[in-house]
């Protein structure tokens, strides 16, 4: 099943020639989740052949405007394709305020319903399960309240080895039986173990967005051994009195984060105006944790 981030925007705070603000999509068993929302998100959503009208949940770090400037035309493009299924939006209070307000100021009427929830809490905390993935929230460290998000599939039932039922003349509807653990009677009277008759499912991935904060050295505990890490790293470490001036994290201190949670991969954005070859920011955290990749807009990093 699939699961997969792409990158539409990778700079921070200002557009950068081929180089937009935050946004990425998470596609997870067919479903985008749409993360941070800056100015450009939608050209970059055509540009890459993101069906937006797909999105019903999307996920704000925080209000700085790089983040978050883009949601509102994209609820207001929504309702003009007559959009009518529920939008839940989650980020940071006052973002309910900060959408209304724009919405009354330019009479905008949405002809769907939205769904707001606001994070206030200091813990990690989870807020959605869908049954296929759940999501919780990190609190950061920003100038504003600010959250990541780590997204893991729920573990799926064990897989059915249809030539097994055949062979021991078990029913197909003793299926939901065989996956909810029970043992089952075959055609000559023997009780079967479902682990006879399955294979276990595979192991559920998992993908943590980790947007702009200062340098957390006990982070790594709330992301332990996940699959795909994206963390910002807004400059080199040679600027670290600009970084902690301005909470944000080097290229190497995104690297120390991976290494301590022992992730298996590690993608970096959110890059500082400032540079426009990129390469030395990615070879400052392959020093430290190789599996380091640059988030590149328009590329896919699959989670296998």
């Amino acid at each position: 099943m699939t699961f997969y981030l792409t990158v539409l925007g990778a700079n921070s705070a200002l557009p950068a020639a081929g180089r937009h603000p935050s946004a990425q999509i998470i596609t997870i068993r067919d479903v985008p989740f749409l993360i941070d929302c800056g100015e450009g998100t939608q050209i970059q959503m055509n540009r890459f052949r993101i069906k937006r009208s797909k999105i019903d949940h999307v996920f704000i770090s925080h209000l700085h405007g790089d983040h978050v400037l883009g949601l509102v035309p994209l609820l207001n493009s929504f309702a003009l394709n007559r959009r009518k299924r529920n939008l839940h939006i989650y980020g940071p209070a006052p973002i309910q305020a900060f959408i209304t307000h724009q919405m009354e100021c330019t009479q905008s009427h949405l002809p769907y319903p939205i769904h707001f929830h606001e994070l206030e809490a200091e813990t990690t905390l989870p807020i959605l399960n869908t049954g296929e993935v759940k999501v919780h929230a990190i609190a950061l460290q920003h100038r504003l309240p600010t959250f990541g998000y780590i997204f893991r599939e729920c573990q799926q039932p064990p897989h059915i080895l249809p030539e097994e039922l055949k062979k021991r003349g078990i029913p197909y509807s003793d299926i939901p039986k065989i996956k909810s653990g029970e043992e089952v009677q075959s055609e000559s009277g023997e009780w079967i173990a479902p682990e006879e008759l399955t294979r276990p499912s595979d192991p559920p991935r998992s993908f943590a967005y980790i947007s702009d904060t200062r340098y957390l050295p006990e982070l790594y505990k709330k992301i332990k051994k996940i699959d795909l890490l994206y963390h910002e790293a807004t400059f080199l470490h040679e600027l670290l009195d600009r970084a902690k001036e301005t909470q944000h994290s080097t290229a190497r201190e995104a690297a120390m984060v991976a290494r301590d949670a022992n992730a298996k991969q590690l993608i970096i954005g959110h890059y500082s105006t400032r540079y426009q070859n990129l390469d030395p920011l990615k070879e400052e955290a392959r020093a430290i944790f190789e599996n380091t990749l640059l988030a590149i807009e328009g590329n896919t990093y699959p989670v296998d």
